[in-house]
């Protein structure tokens, strides 16, 4: 058989398994650790699997007993805080719809702690403006400081009453109200505070707004 025959027969079966298995694994139900409620006072919420897989690396699986979560840059006091540390903080829950830049949405009750306490325990330096997010996939983005402080934004451990599965971003994600869901970090690892307000994260560097707000549009 020609060489060029096998080489596209080859590629035809790669191309083939690769769409099977990405249909497959679309339509898959997650598992979780608790009954998801689909209701709270009196509004529908969104299921776990109303989202849409669009990670850059599939989901992570992050083992809690090993997790840290770092807090540093521009700050006083460092910290290194294990996950049981975090969720067992003061907990607060919002209703918050999740928008996508792909045209869906889904409204989820979100259960975490404000990240601001976090950094406010910190003790952010004077000129420290912006805070930078990473995520265990390398996924990067960021949000100016003010904006988490005046908003009471959440870091989330908690959906629908369910702890995020690995497929939502547990151990926590960032629940980026008023924000395109590019801003919604999943697996967050590391928080960083900096004077950087012109930095770019994973999809703000691809031409994507640095803002992220919803009244506006996403591409630059």
């Amino acid at each position: 058989m020609n060489r060029k025959v096998i080489i596209l027969i080859f590629l035809i079966l790669i191309i083939s398994v690769t769409f099977i298995w990405s249909e497959y694994t679309k339509n898959q139900t997650i598992k979780l650790d608790a009954v998801e409620v689909r209701e709270y006072q009196g509004q529908k919420l969104s299921s776990v699997n109303d989202f849409r897989e669009n990670s850059i690396k599939g989901p992570q699986y992050i083992n809690s007993t090993n997790y840290r979560l770092e807090v540093t840059g521009m700050v006083e006091n460092p910290r290194n805080y294990t996950y049981y540390e975090i969720i067992n903080r003061q907990n607060y829950e919002k209703v918050i719809t999740l928008h996508c830049v792909e045209g869906w949405d889904a409204t989820i009750l979100w259960k975490g702690i404000l990240i601001y306490d976090l950094i406010k325990d910190s003790k952010p330096l004077n000129g420290s403006n912006t805070v930078i997010f990473y995520a265990y996939d390398n996924y990067t983005t960021s949000v100016p400081l003010d904006y988490l402080q005046n908003n009471q934004i959440l870091m989330a451990f908690k959906m629908n009453n369910a702890t995020l599965p690995p497929e939502r971003g547990y151990p926590f994600q960032l629940v980026a109200e008023s924000k395109w869901g590019y801003k919604w970090i999943k697996w967050i690892t590391k928080i960083e505070i900096t004077s950087n307000s012109n930095y770019q994260g994973y999809w703000e560097s691809r031409g994507y707004s640095d803002s992220g707000d919803l009244d506006d549009n996403y591409l630059k």
